[in-house]
């Protein structure tokens, strides 16, 4: 071989070696390409929902700037009207607020609770939503009427000898949620607690300042010692308003604080539990799932909305002592969510693997209750869907969440 003759064969050789280690450079790159992409895909699932969930919300944010965005004061007073004493009613917590829109406002009502433990509703009014002023006296409280024996403390009737214990005398009205009705009457669920038990209960007004109750929601005798609490009505949402729907020819609600139950009525009033036939018993139409955040508990949150996918109901869960979800504190409250069918509101057809919404913040995990978000208010205002939320049942928070 001449010595042109092996120049051209090493220099052959030479270009074959390049595009080998051209090919084999770009075949390493796309490997750590797509190893990196698939990391970056499994830590991006960590982050959303699981499952399709499409029919959730999935993006309220904390208005940390602002929140909480009430406080108890405790210089507010009212005279009870049965004891005659002068009352600081919001002095010890305010929490747990139901939200409804009128004449351009936000009426926000909440549970308030004076030294005691007794529970009044008071009321608050924004104009953006964020920046609440607060009426001086309650609007809804325990009185001289029929409801006394269910809204004030067993301990306190007859005018019996009040001991110095914090926690012995805790009554009255507590956790209200407010709809409307087609004809412009809005009612009220709350929960009437005479210091044993708990007892859902409804009211009605026809300008959100005065109330007319109408007695437990669980009439029937054989529920006079019934706990029951937390009604959520199934409603319309018709630009702002929150308007009761009929179903079926009936009006539903979901109750109650451990299983949720269901219930249905012709005016709003009177409500009828709905019973399995062959055992006499409540239906429970959702219940806690081992191993996740509602390990312990479910109990509604705002009302249930009608939508084309079906009756959506934003829910509270606790997390179990044990067998629950181990990336919570036991006995955290954090909300999620469910679907119903549209057309059967008893049967359950979706529900969300986790949490929206948990107590990550000073002021949800530390107070008379520690580590709760309890989400109750809910309302579209201003292009924005506004939820309001009970901190470490002590202070009152907001998120949003665009539409």
């Amino acid at each position: 071989m001449s010595n042109l003759e092996r120049q051209l064969f090493y220099q052959k050789l030479l270009s074959i070696s390049k595009k080998k280690m051209i090919k084999y450079s770009h075949s390493l790159i796309l490997l750590v390409l797509l190893i990196c992409s698939c990391q970056n895909e499994s830590k991006k699932s960590e982050l959303l929902p699981q499952g399709p969930n499409n029919w959730a919300f999935t993006a309220f944010e904390k208005v940390d700037s602002l929140n909480p965005i009430l406080n108890p004061t405790a210089s507010l007073k009212f005279e009870c009207p049965i004891s005659k004493e002068q009352r600081n009613w919001e002095e010890r917590n305010v929490l747990n607020p139901s939200a409804i829109v009128k004449d351009g406002a936000v009426y926000l009502f909440y549970r308030a609770q004076d030294l005691s433990g007794t529970s009044r509703i008071g009321l608050a009014i924004s104009s953006d939503g964020l920046n609440f002023k607060k009426q001086e006296s309650p609007v809804f409280y325990p009185d001289n009427d029929s409801m006394k024996v269910y809204e004030w403390n067993y301990r306190k009737m007859n005018n019996s000898k009040i001991e110095d214990c914090k926690n012995c005398y805790f009554d009255g009205v507590e956790d209200p949620r407010i709809i409307e009705s087609e004809d412009g009457v809005y009612y009220m669920t709350y929960t009437a607690y005479d210091g044993k038990t708990a007892r859902l209960a409804i009211a009605s007004s026809k300008d959100l300042m005065t109330w007319t109750k109408h007695g437990l929601v669980l009439k029937d005798e054989k529920y006079a010692d019934q706990w029951s609490k937390s009604g959520a009505i199934v409603v319309d949402v018709i630009g702002n308003k929150n308007v009761a729907k009929k179903i079926d020819g009936k009006y539903w609600m979901y109750f109650g604080d451990t299983n949720l139950f269901i219930a249905k009525s012709d005016d709003l009033i009177n409500w009828e539990v709905c019973i399995n036939d062959e055992n006499e018993k409540m239906i429970s139409v959702l219940h806690p799932r081992m191993g996740y955040f509602d390990s312990r508990l479910v109990e509604p949150g705002p009302y249930a909305i009608y939508r084309e996918e079906g009756i959506q109901l934003i829910y509270n869960g606790s997390n179990a002592a044990n067998y629950n979800d181990p990336a919570l504190p036991r006995f955290t409250y954090a909300a999620g969510q469910a679907l119903f069918d549209k057309d059967k509101p008893y049967k359950l057809i979706d529900r969300t693997e986790n949490y929206f919404i948990y107590p990550d913040k000073d002021y949800e995990k530390i107070g008379e209750v520690n580590e709760v978000c309890f989400v109750e208010g809910l309302v579209k205002f201003k292009d924005m869907w506004f939820l309001y939320y009970g901190t470490a049942d002590s202070k009152i928070a907001v998120a949003t969440h665009s539409l």
